[in-house]
């Protein structure tokens, strides 16, 4: 089975992140994607980073009994900071009976030389990728592994959620009705 791996810190997850994670599933030959909840990307500051676990139930919540979509807790269990090569070696090794590719964004692609053994995943995965406001994919697009998929463009971040958050403002709309709702009774990003 070919699953497509989508890193991120979901600080919270909103409903771009589920879009284009449907989208793969729908338009690509992923049979699954998998919502990986880093605990720190070591290129990202970690200050306003809820808890580990919160931020997974809300990509439980955000993901409901879609078979399509699976929230994964991986990293949790692997030295921090996270290095995507470093979890797909333990994913192959735990599931050898599956293949894994990546889904990033087009700004990730550009910027991936800055990964840990970048060569290895340009290399060795597929590695889906969709487009950014503000990012057209330049570099590596000649690689027959890199694969660009035409998926909506949504200008949603979880910045601006965090803010709308800590400042009383609904977020209602921006993320999935399972996470507004926890949210709602939540003092997370509060």
């Amino acid at each position: 089975m070919k699953i497509g791996l989508f890193f991120g810190s979901f600080n919270p997850v909103h409903i771009g992140h589920m879009i284009i994670a449907d989208h793969m599933v729908q338009s690509t030959d992923l049979k699954q994607v998998w919502l990986v909840v880093s605990p720190h990307n070591p290129l990202k500051a970690r200050q306003s980073l809820a808890k580990d676990h919160d931020r997974l139930h809300l990509v439980e919540l955000a993901i409901g009994d879609n078979p399509n979509l699976k929230a994964s807790n991986v990293e949790f269990g692997l030295p921090v900071p996270s290095y995507t090569v470093d979890t797909l070696a333990y994913l192959e090794e735990k599931y050898p009976d599956k293949e894994f590719s990546l889904i990033m964004g087009a700004d990730n692609l550009d910027s991936i030389e800055k990964w840990k053994n970048f060569r290895v995943l340009l290399e060795n995965y597929d590695i889906y990728i969709y487009n950014r406001p503000g990012y057209k994919p330049e570099k590596y697009t000649d690689l027959p592994n890199i694969r660009i998929v035409n998926a909506p463009l949504l200008d949603i971040s979880a910045t601006f959620i965090r803010e709308r958050l800590k400042a009383g403002k609904s977020v209602r709309y921006l993320v999935p009705d399972k996470v507004y709702e926890y949210l709602q009774f939540s003092n997370m990003y509060r």
